[in-house]
């Protein structure tokens, strides 16, 4: 019968202290000794028992290796796993910085379009704002954006423009309007 992969990130799969350290090759009192000095954590039940994962089991033999085969003293292993679980925490923080900046990214590239009544509508880039087949297409306006910069210039028209700006909330812009014939 073929065996299901075990994922080692999978919380429902834990073992008591005597299964982890079996599966580490370690003497239990050296599971709570590593518990105590917080290289290794484990999960506890109601009844404050240990519960290792996966992961926690790989710890442990991390710790070993480290400590067995590269000379590394306890205080050394601590501040690598510490700085192990900081990557972990920063590529788990780079996937969803990622996936917002994908969404942003879909949406920066959205053009829209005012009429002269006001009235804003998508549309695709080099598209013109009015349709060529249009009855009023001969008398189409086009509506300038121009950022007001006070420099004298009297605006023909002062002008608020509200932006979404996704989960960072709203942004207001105020320009001015000048109406071009094309």
């Amino acid at each position: 019968m073929a065996r299901k992969p075990v994922n080692i990130d999978d919380p429902d799969v834990t073992f008591v202290i005597s299964v982890a350290a079996e599966l580490a090759g370690m003497h239990p009192q050296t599971l709570r000794q590593y518990d105590r000095l917080g290289l290794v954590t484990p999960a506890r039940t109601r009844g404050r028992g240990r519960r290792y994962s996966l992961r926690d089991v790989q710890r442990l033999r991390d710790v070993q290796r480290m400590s067995q085969d590269e000379g590394i003293n306890l205080a050394g292993i601590q501040r690598i796993l510490d700085l192990e679980r900081e990557v972990e925490r920063l590529e788990a923080e780079k996937l969803v910085l990622e996936q917002r900046l994908r969404e942003v990214e879909g949406r920066r590239n959205r053009v829209f379009a005012a009429s002269p009544t006001g009235v804003v509508s998508p549309i695709r880039r080099g598209q013109r704002p009015w349709s060529a087949t249009s009855p009023d297409s001969a008398n189409a306006e086009v509506t300038v954006w121009q950022p007001w910069r006070g420099n004298g210039v009297r605006p023909t028209r002062r002008v608020r423009a509200v932006i979404e700006a996704g989960p960072a909330g709203v942004r207001v812009i105020e320009g001015t309007v000048s109406v071009v014939e094309d």
